[in-house]
């Protein structure tokens, strides 16, 4: 894995540290849904987190998903001109689900996972459109291995943004 997926890992490692829990801990406390194992992998960098599983963990800790990716300056959400205009005036964007369900995309599944998980989290089910919030691009973009600019522009490419 690159090094967006070990800088995923260290953020981990030091959030489960932080909350003064072992490996161990947290596989008893999400009652073996996460197996010290596999934690130690993700937090090691040898095994690609999904994001059902890093908004799972996010919530064993009691943090903000956010919180759970690297705090560095370079994974900060910098957009360049090419992806500025990715964002509307809140921050986020908006994406066309009816397109991202016709989809048979890698990344494209990744993001109807995702789309998903925070249609639960706002009970939002219109099912149409859903704004994408900066930190859920943040969380979206890092676990995708991505810049925030190169997320931008692969949704232009598969035509999910709404209104573009």
């Amino acid at each position: 894995m690159g090094t967006s997926g070990t800088r995923v890992g260290e953020r981990l490692r030091a959030i489960r540290r932080q909350k003064g829990l072992s490996l161990h801990d947290v596989e008893a406390k999400s009652e073996l849904e996460f197996k010290a194992s596999v934690l130690g992998a993700y937090e090691r960098g040898e095994r690609a987190i999904s994001v059902p599983r890093l908004l799972r963990l996010a919530e064993i800790y009691d943090v903000p998903a956010d919180q759970l990716l690297p705090r560095e300056a370079d994974i900060e959400i910098n957009l360049t001109e090419a992806g500025a205009e990715i964002l509307d005036a809140e921050g986020g964007f908006t994406i066309d689900l009816v397109r991202l369900h016709e989809l048979d995309d890698p990344d494209a599944q990744v993001l109807s996972r995702y789309a998903s998980t925070i249609q639960l989290q706002r009970q939002d089910f219109n099912g149409r459109l859903l704004t994408i919030r900066r930190d859920d691009l943040r969380v979206l973009a890092a676990v995708l291995g991505r810049s925030p600019e190169e997320l931008g522009v692969r949704l232009s490419q598969l035509g999910l943004r709404a209104g573009a």
